[in-house]
């Protein structure tokens, strides 16, 4: 930063001269150009701007395409400067300019960014699972070599079983996506960024009778408002694995990083390779079906069940853990980061570090597991009753006092103490002496399926933007 700060300084002192004139020419234009482009970098917009006014003259009407980047620029630099009606109205200046010249991509790009400035890079995602329906509505952006979400809305219709019986289940699976596509009509949000799918969970459980899957997929078909509109039935663990890992850890770490998510009835994740490769990683244990198998038909008290569950957790992590992850690639074991998602990760962070509750990615240590998991044991009501009074900003305040709320409603006791007694082996396993890993909690990953669809999506428009000559203008 001291090393920015200088050559900020250092920059104003010597072209201090320099910014006070207009261009006199088009190479003189591009070297104001290109140096606004730096003090952007250097947080100076403002400065930015000032050089980028003194270039436009020079430029305009005489050579379209760096007057379109220059227009370009300003609006960056008006965004960045907090101006974004004086952003808006360069960036469409600069989008119609590269239209004109026929740059589909520049165009395509510059149009992302106004739907951003506009708010209008909303996105939904409804998820048809084996119980239930879920719906989340937000944006994306890049931050802390995450994703972080904003998030808009978030609905959950309970109670619909569309594995045990169809038929019954129908209605209210038609009524439930009614709910969601309300929802989501508020938000002016393209049919081709509402992503609607089946969960593995679902079509695994209707795998058995495909005629049901078929007739379920029919009428939930029809009562979509829009031919635009398709519901995804082909999600299978891998694939669920992939989205999860592309909505969640952004391609700038892709050679660092891979996911893991600990999920109710299984753990996936994966990492990619340098030629975009996906390498799946899938254990069929989840929190969930450890707490099947320590019970094992059986209702077992709390005490009993720590015991079976020390048992239970130490035989799958030596029989199935250890085994898949010694065997994998290199590529696994060689990167350095794991992104973390599910419940318990979840439940640790809400109830170690509520000051973090407004923070995206969060470290977790070997000695924030072994805190989490001797609380869990000896001291649960103080772990899920942490004090937060001592977190000074109010709505940092609020938001972990809700958190601590919704994991103590959907995370029992016994999913605690397998989910941390099943983390714990995970990190041991994942992270030896030779070799050890940071292991970083991801918010909100639950819905990091639908930010994997978006990117999806966005590359498939650019691609195909690239490929027809367009310009998409919604």
């Amino acid at each position: 930063m001291k090393r920015f700060l200088s050559l900020s300084v250092l920059l104003l002192l010597v072209l201090g001269p320099v910014l006070a004139q207009k261009a006199t020419s088009t190479a003189q234009a591009i070297q104001y150009i290109k140096l606004a482009n730096t003090l952007r970098a250097l947080d100076k917009p403002q400065d930015a701007i000032n050089l980028l006014e003194r270039a436009l003259p020079a430029v305009r009407g005489k050579d379209r395409y760096w007057e379109a980047v220059t227009y370009e620029l300003l609006g960056l630099a008006y965004y960045e400067n907090n101006s974004n009606d004086n952003a808006d109205y360069y960036l469409k200046l600069a989008r119609g300019r590269y239209e004109k010249l026929r740059y589909v991509a520049s165009a395509w790009g510059v149009n992302e960014l106004i739907r951003e400035l506009s708010g209008k890079n909303l996105y939904a995602g409804i998820q048809f699972g084996a119980s239930d329906v879920k719906l989340a509505i937000f944006k994306t952006r890049y931050e802390s070599d995450f994703y972080e979400k904003d998030i808009k809305t978030r609905i959950q219709v309970p109670n619909v079983s569309f594995v045990a019986d169809a038929s019954n289940s129908l209605k209210a699976g038609q009524d439930a996506l009614k709910v969601c596509l309300d929802s989501i009509s508020h938000y002016n949000i393209p049919a081709e960024r509402i992503f609607i799918v089946f969960s593995n969970e679902m079509k695994e459980g209707l795998a058995k009778t495909p005629a049901t899957k078929k007739m379920l997929y029919d009428q939930l078909s029809r009562a979509l408002p829009s031919s635009n509109l398709r519901i995804d039935t082909t999600l299978s663990t891998d694939r669920e694995a992939e989205l999860f890992t592309v909505g969640s850890i952004p391609r700038k770490v892709w050679p660092t990083t891979s996911s893991l998510n600990i999920g109710s009835d299984a753990t996936v994740g994966g990492y990619f390779e340098s030629n975009k490769t996906f390498h799946p990683v899938e254990l069929p244990v989840g929190v969930q079906s450890l707490v099947s198998q320590i019970e094992s038909k059986r209702s077992l008290n709390t005490e009993a069940f720590k015991r079976e569950a020390q048992r239970v957790v130490k035989t799958v992590a030596d029989t199935a853990l250890t085994p898949r992850f010694k065997t994998s690639s290199t590529g696994l074991q060689n990167r350095r980061t794991v992104g973390l998602g599910g419940d318990v990760a979840w439940a640790l962070v809400t109830y170690l570090h509520p000051e973090k509750s407004g923070t995206t990615a969060v470290a977790i240590s070997m000695d924030d597991v072994e805190r989490f998991k001797k609380l869990v044991m000896d001291e649960y009501q103080t772990l899920t009753h942490p004090d937060v009074k001592g977190i000074a900003d109010a709505a940092i305040r609020a938001k972990a006092e809700q958190e601590i709320r919704t994991v103590r409603d959907q995370v029992s006791e016994k999913q605690l103490i397998a989910g941390a007694l099943w983390l714990e082996a995970i990190m041991k396993t994942y992270s030896t002496p030779t070799a050890p890993k940071r292991f970083v909690f991801i918010r909100n990953s639950d819905i990091g399926w639908v930010t994997g669809k978006f990117l999806e999506t966005i590359s498939g428009e650019y691609e195909s933007t690239i490929a027809k000559g367009a310009l998409y203008t919604r």
